[in-house]
């Protein structure tokens, strides 16, 4: 049997993931056609927890029809309306079935979660997103099981099983106390019969053998099953930890992995768009551009948060330029991914202590960055949410109190009460945060700078406006966002024409910019 074997945890350098790259056996040619076109993987994403969202059969669980149902609050596929997010993508939080309520332990990859629905509700969903332009994307968790799969259930009651190397088991050298990446104990007792398993997360979730070839055929096989139902491809839980990524030969041995699966993923669908989840420092993430088309960048969601609460700039232009330079060193087509928050931290609006002035700014200054924005389902409607994870995961705010489609799955802690920020509230109100994501995305899809443009920080002599450029082939755009809570003034480049102002009273004179509080502004 392969056991892992953990060096210590370390945070590779950026001279070592170079190290990676050039052992990991990825010649140049590859990486550089690794993102193919990525014309039709450019876009705005927004995550959905389905459980949460829109429940269409009264049960109390949202559900795939619910999203199919509301599909017109995401995408309507008119570009004229001003009714609809307009984003090009949705990622699906888990689907399949799972003993738990999040579903990141899974029992069966080849079929959706009885209360979300079925086989027939999410081709029919995927068929409706894609007469709107908006593809579809899931949660593929491959790093561990439940622990009530049949495959490990196999595992633990039968050493003789061909499953029972599906997964990492003990041996004599093993020290079962040995702790993992954060201290967390890895080795846990077989609950179906003798002997200890390899368990990164939980002992209900079980790490699978990547060493076994049966282990990486069969997940190749789900990942393609689901392609054929309508994917468009996949969000990589933990892709990390497949191997051991934080010692040099589990790192390598992930992007070895990961272009395999990539391979034959393009074999059902060239266009298959795959994100990865590395939260780690961009050194660290930056070699898994090799293999996949997007990763979150942690680092400068970190970076635009601090900005935003603190009012003042934490480098968020060079720290964004500094990654886009690192991750176009490994695949020329990577799609930065970036986000404010996501299911796994606590809420933007949380973050900000509930100023709606900051959480447009932090949406402002996502949505003109290079990448993909995703955006956290309620981040629109500024939704709070602090730890622990059911907390930030609660129902969506459709209605101001009751109605119909609202899932109750839990009780909402934070968003509960008459406090205007449901999607009912915040259509009445021009100036609502919702309105200001919904009219930030179109300027957004109006500006092919703001969508492939390279990024360049513009340098201004006050650390309360964070200033950059977005240029594409030969045109270009100034964007500047004040963070206070005060009208600034600075000098700017005399040419160029005021094109856009999130709030009223911004005014260009000659060289002169004058930006509202709180407001972003855009020079052509």
């Amino acid at each position: 049997m392969k056991k892992k074997k953990r060096s210590a945890a370390i945070t590779l350098s950026l001279s070592f993931t170079l190290a990676v790259s050039l052992s990991s056996g990825v010649s140049a040619e590859t990486v550089s056609s690794n993102g193919g076109d990525n014309n039709s993987k450019n876009g705005v994403f927004y995550e959905i927890y389905v459980n949460s969202f829109y429940d269409s059969n009264n049960d109390g669980h949202g559900d795939l029809k619910g999203i199919t149902k509301k599909l017109d609050y995401i995408n309507d596929g008119n570009p004229h309306n001003k009714k609809d997010l307009q984003v090009n993508g949705m990622w699906l939080m888990p689907i399949h079935p799972s003993p738990s309520y999040h579903k990141y332990d899974v029992t069966d990859y080849y079929s959706v979660a009885p209360e979300y629905g079925n086989l027939r509700d999410f081709k029919k969903l995927t068929k409706e997103a894609h007469k709107r332009g908006t593809k579809v994307i899931i949660d593929l968790v491959v790093n561990h099981t439940s622990s009530e799969h049949p495959w490990f259930k196999k595992a633990g009651t039968d050493k003789n099983s061909k499953y029972r190397d599906f997964y990492i088991w003990a041996d004599d050298e093993t020290d079962l106390n040995e702790k993992g990446p954060w201290g967390q104990q890895v080795w846990h007792k077989n609950p179906y019969g003798e002997g200890y398993y390899y368990g990164t997360f939980s002992s209900v979730m079980p790490d699978l053998n990547f060493d076994n070839p049966e282990v990486r055929e069969e997940i190749i096989d789900v990942g393609k099953f689901w392609l054929k139902q309508g994917a468009d491809g996949f969000r990589l839980d933990a892709a990390l930890h497949v191997f051991e990524g934080e010692t040099p030969e589990g790192a390598k041995k992930n992007i070895e992995w990961w272009n395999e699966f990539r391979d034959a993923m393009r074999e059902t669908n060239p266009q298959t768009y795959l994100v990865g989840e590395v939260w780690e420092q961009p050194e660290v993430v930056a070699p898994y551009y090799q293999s996949l088309d997007s990763l979150f960048n942690f680092d400068l969601a970190g970076k635009i948060i601090d900005s935003v609460k603190n009012g003042a700039d934490q480098g968020v232009a060079d720290a964004a330029s500094a990654t886009d330079e690192l991750f176009e060193s490994y695949n020329p087509n990577k799609i930065d991914g970036i986000f404010l928050t996501n299911h796994d931290q606590n809420r933007v609006m949380s973050e900000l202590n509930g100023n709606i002035n900051k959480a447009k700014t932090a949406a402002s200054i996502l949505l003109t960055l290079p990448g993909n924005p995703f955006i956290y389902y309620g981040e629109e409607i500024g939704m709070t949410g602090k730890k622990p994870d059911e907390l930030i995961r609660e129902p969506f705010r459709w209605y101001e109190g009751d109605g119909e489609g609202q899932s109750s799955w839990e009780t909402p802690v934070y968003n509960t009460g008459n406090n205007g920020i449901s999607v009912e509230a915040q259509d009445k109100e021009k100036n609502s945060l919702l309105n200001h994501y919904r009219k930030m995305i179109r300027i957004r899809q109006l500006h092919e700078e703001l969508i492939k443009g390279d990024l360049a920080s513009i340098q201004v002599e006050n650390s309360q406006v964070i200033a950059y450029s977005r240029s594409y082939e030969k045109e270009s755009l100034q964007i500047y966002h004040n963070l206070s809570n005060k009208p600034v003034t600075i000098t700017v480049p005399q040419k160029g024409k005021l094109i856009f102002s999130s709030e009223k009273g911004a005014k260009k004179v000659k060289s002169t910019l004058v930006i509202p509080a709180n407001t972003t502004v855009i020079i052509k």
